[in-house]
């Protein structure tokens, strides 16, 4: 099954590719012969892993500073991979953020908006953007990252949740506009013990995880690597607008 894997002379664009679910993809992206595109606020740390993919795996590995909650630089990272390689294909929808709030009538406009934006908008206007250039070229793969927020929504998690279901919505339309050439597909991870999990009281999560999740454990951020590694090659060539869990059983509620 090996060659159905094989991402040799293909470019994947990684957002939120400095660290957590994001790093493992890129990692596995480019050990699997891809040329990748690490893209995250922090230029330091793109460029730090940049030098790490290229020194383990011999390929190209381009790093850009893009907050995409902001429409400009997601019209800029788009212009700057296709410039580079002259092709995208695979992108990773992978950036989020859900900040903290003391109660639902404290949310303000700004934390609204930014919540919004970074995990919904830049999504939307990445895929836009690639997703027309893949489909009037080879087609291509688009990967979103939901998360079981989507369907299981908590309170203090209301416009992250939100953002998050329409990320699924906007999966499914997305399969339908570019078909058939390009495939839409979501990951829809629950609690996976990345850099995020620093800020966690674990000592709680693990009690809670023993009650509410089956595997009784958070997820290791590898154990998204295979889902990914399908998703953005040939293995799932017939697959399309779906949305894959990967919760350790911790959602009752379907993709």
């Amino acid at each position: 099954m090996s060659e159905y894997f094989d991402m040799t002379g293909r470019v994947a664009v990684v957002t939120g590719g400095s660290r957590g679910l994001g790093r493992e993809m890129v990692r596995a992206f480019a050990r699997e012969g891809a040329d990748v595109v690490i893209a995250s606020r922090k230029q330091e740390a793109c460029d730090a892993l940049a030098r790490e993919v290229e020194q383990e795996t011999g390929r190209q590995a381009l790093p850009v500073a893009c907050h995409v909650g902001h429409w400009e630089d997601c019209d800029r990272l788009a212009e700057t991979a296709w410039s580079r390689f002259g092709q995208v294909d695979v992108l990773v929808n992978n950036a989020g953020m859900s900040p903290l709030y003391p109660s639902l009538d404290q949310v303000s406009q700004e934390l609204f908006d930014k919540v919004i934006g970074v995990n919904l908008r830049g999504p939307f206007r990445l895929s836009s953007l690639l997703g027309r250039r893949m489909a009037e070229g080879h087609g291509g793969s688009i990967i979103n990252v939901s998360s079981i927020a989507a369907v299981e929504p908590e309170a203090h998690e209301l416009p992250y949740a939100t953002a998050k279901a329409g990320i699924n919505a906007m999966t499914v339309g997305l399969a339908r506009a570019y078909a058939p050439k390009v495939r839409v597909n979501a990951i829809m991870p629950g609690p996976f013990l990345t850099d995020i999990s620093k800020a966690w009281d674990l000592e709680e999560f693990e009690k809670r995880a023993q009650e509410r999740i089956p595997l009784r454990r958070g997820g290791q951020p590898h154990e998204v690597v295979a889902a990914a590694l399908y998703l953005a090659t040939d293995a799932s060539s017939y697959t399309t607008g779906s949305v894959i869990k990967i919760d350790g059983g911790a959602a009752a509620s379907p993709g």
